[in-house]
């Protein structure tokens, strides 16, 4: 079926050739100290997603077989349940799809992909390079629910693509497949989900169409870093040497660079970051070393100064648009590696949320609110949309309550006006009986309301091109 290139895919021509604008003079000129120390902050901001990604594939995948949350490369991680009320492991649970997550070493052979039949349920399969954008997402808004294989091919293959087959290119060597089925939480349906996960498959291409049995590869057992710690905490562990050697590593072995990072690459280049080759700090003078000692906390903190600048304020809402493709906006790919980690497409998933009133001030338990849509001004999906309460305590969590109910949605059956508008409840009392289907029950402190629009309609009335906007939330006592 074809073979790859040898890694790595960095020639050692094209690294010499970066390393030609690593010299002397430009390290140590009378004015390049404070050049070196600019370059080495956008070198680290541009690394960030690429060693994020990487931390997080062997934090979960460095185990010998399935467990919670991690798995052995090349099999699926399927989660069966929606979180429990006291769940604090990832911050903003989900309780609308249930993930199925795979890490792909692709450096041998392809891999098939293959899902059953899934009906009119809704679905989506985002794969992601280790430099964290989205390579492409098969599921019912790009390839509909038919059953369907695909054959995921890392750099450098060549070969016949078996027929029926679309080929699926990563950029790099490992691959991360996060997958997310819709269900709604009834017993019934979570039997239906877990019936479909079963049958999500991975098999390399050579095994495809025999008899297969899963082999989990060998644990490293020394990876380096803690299996545990958070990976932003592992990241700042790192001394800036250690950093910027494992960016080299990986740019010239398992994560090339694409063509349009060339200028940053040379720009690297220059203090002596280069795709396949050792950082020596020693080369840089004294004073640039002495700088560098605290990057790690310098940079983390000039990226979490971006995280305004990835959304924009309607009515209250913070709306983010335009996430999963970054082209060169590096520092755009370093704010959701840090706080957003990995980010679906906009057309896929969008996630309005909010802590603020129609007065501007803060949501609190200690008051009732209100949420009306305009009739027919629901949120426009062809997907579904939910809004899911969630209290803060160092994270977003969700709220325990006696109905056990964290989001709600059309699922809900939900009530509407005489008008035909449709008012959801936002507070710790229920509203009644009667509306207890449009009640999200709040938390006694603060809160944060987060609405997920998933398959957002592309034209208006649209949240995409700004014809379609949440309400205001409306302080009620």
């Amino acid at each position: 079926a074809g073979g790859f290139a040898t890694f790595p895919l960095i020639t050692s021509q094209a690294s010499t050739a970066l390393a030609q604008h690593f010299t002397q003079d430009a390290l140590l000129g009378e004015k390049s100290g404070s050049d070196a120390i600019d370059i080495a902050m956008d070198a680290y901001i541009y690394g960030y997603s690429l060693i994020t990604t990487e931390v997080t594939r062997v934090q979960m995948s460095n185990v010998p077989a399935l467990d919670g949350l991690h798995g052995p490369m090349g099999q699926f991680i399927n989660v069966k349940r929606y979180p429990p009320a006291d769940y604090r492991g990832v911050s903003a649970p989900n309780a609308d799809t249930l993930y199925s997550a795979a890490w792909l070493d692709l450096g041998t052979e392809p891999m098939v992909f293959s899902h059953p039949d899934m009906g009119d349920r809704y679905f989506l399969f985002p794969m992601y390079s280790l430099w964290m954008p989205v390579v492409e997402c098969p599921g019912a808004r790009t390839t509909g629910g038919r059953a369907a294989s695909f054959l995921l091919t890392g750099p450098g293959w060549s070969g016949q693509v078996p027929a029926g087959m679309k080929e699926i290119k990563s950029p790099t060597r490992y691959m991360l497949i996060l997958g997310r089925t819709y269900a709604n939480g009834t017993e019934a349906d979570y039997a239906a989900v877990n019936a479909l996960q079963e049958q999500y498959k991975l098999i390399p291409l050579s095994s495809f169409g025999k008899p297969f049995t899963f082999k989990a590869p060998p644990v490293d057992p020394n990876p380096g870093f803690s299996m545990t710690d958070k990976p932003q905490s592992v990241i700042l562990s790192m001394s800036t040497d250690d950093y910027f050697n494992r960016v080299a590593r990986l740019m010239g072995t398992v994560a090339p660079p694409p063509q349009e990072d060339r200028p940053m690459l040379a720009r690297m280049a220059r203090i002596g970051i280069v795709p396949g080759q050792p950082f020596d700090a020693a080369k840089l003078s004294p004073a640039v070393r002495e700088t560098l000692r605290d990057l790690p906390q310098r940079a983390l903190a000039v990226i979490g100064t971006g995280r305004s600048s990835l959304g924009a304020q309607v009515n209250g809402w913070t709306v983010t648009k335009g996430l999963g493709r970054y082209g060169t906006d590096y520092m755009k790919r370093a704010v959701v590696a840090a706080f957003g980690w990995p980010a679906n497409l906009e057309e896929d998933a969008v996630y309005p949320n909010t802590t603020m009133d129609s007065e501007g001030r803060v949501l609190n338990g200690a008051n009732k609110y209100t949420l009306t849509f305009a009739a027919g001004q629901t949120p426009p999906v062809n997907g579904f949309w939910s809004i899911t309460m969630y209290e803060i305590d160092q994270g977003w969590w969700f709220v325990p309550n006696r109905l056990n109910k964290f989001t709600v949605s059309k699922r809900d059956n939900l009530k509407t006006n005489a008008d035909g508008s449709t008012t959801l409840y936002f507070q710790r009392e229920s509203p009644g009986p009667d509306m207890e289907s449009n009640w999200l029950p709040a938390p006694s402190g603060d809160f944060i309301p987060m609405l997920r629009m998933y398959w957002p309609k592309p034209s208006s009335p649209s949240i995409l091109d700004g014809t379609w906007a949440p309400p205001w939330i409306q302080r009620a006592g």
